[in-house]
């Protein structure tokens, strides 16, 4: 049996297929969807190391919820993912990172605040993401020291920001929050922590079966980020 990152013998044209979860609102700037073009950052690398390898990716739009039992199911094989955010890590196989996400805070640009330690952050209320997990914040969330109003998508957070009252700095990914802010044409408007809540890296998770082909994804990522392709993908989002 071939493994699963080898292309077949019978013909060196031949291309696999790499399913790929690109959810159905994408992750921008790491996965953008329009119609059925993809892009982003995590695409980008993934396609350009995936042709090396012989593969194709195919673009599956899979709710979040039934991301991981479709991975185990064989119905998609691969997703972005940091191994925080998984319940059950051990199920699966992971590359290294391709990017940090670093979790900061935004203020407005005329906010008298700011935030390096989280004690900075009592008495002010959070715009949040619905259903995102902090746990630097949540102790403080849970006794009422900081006050946190929850929005369903990310491109709301600021807008929440500037129109809602009492509101007083949004939570973001730093790449997230800054190419939310380049898109509306606000980046005047907010500044980021330098400081961070979190980082983590965020990996391609693939089923099991998969490992062969994560350690050859790897080699090419720290050649990519050796020569500076890597940086030159993330400079085209920030």
């Amino acid at each position: 049996m071939l493994p699963a990152f080898a292309v077949a013998e019978t013909g060196a044209t031949d291309t696999k297929v790499l399913r790929f979860n690109v959810s159905p609102n994408g992750y921008p700037p790491y996965l953008i969807t329009d119609g059925e073009q993809t892009s982003g950052i995590m695409w980008t690398v993934l396609e350009e190391i995936a042709g090396r390898l012989g593969y194709q990716l195919e673009a599956q739009k899979v709710p979040r919820k039934r991301v991981d039992q479709m991975l185990l199911e064989g119905f998609i094989d691969g997703t972005s993912r940091a191994k925080e955010w998984t319940s059950r890590p051990e199920d699966f196989v992971f590359t290294d990172p391709i990017v940090t996400i670093e979790e900061v805070v935004f203020f407005p640009s005329g906010s008298p605040h700011d935030f390096e330690v989280v004690e900075d952050l009592f008495s002010l209320t959070l715009v949040t993401h619905l259903g995102y997990h902090y746990p630097t914040l949540k102790p403080h969330f849970e006794s009422g020291r900081i006050e946190r109003f929850d929005v369903a998508r990310d491109q709301d957070l600021f807008v929440y920001v500037l129109k809602g009252d009492g509101l007083d700095a949004a939570v973001a990914d730093r790449l997230v929050g800054q190419w939310i802010l380049f898109t509306k044409d606000m980046r005047d408007r907010f500044r980021a922590s330098e400081a961070t809540l979190s980082e983590v890296g965020f990996r391609i998770m693939l089923r099991p079966e998969w490992q062969s082909f994560a350690t050859a994804f790897n080699r090419e990522l720290a050649s990519m980020r050796q020569n500076g392709e890597i940086e030159a993908i993330l400079a085209q989002y920030r």
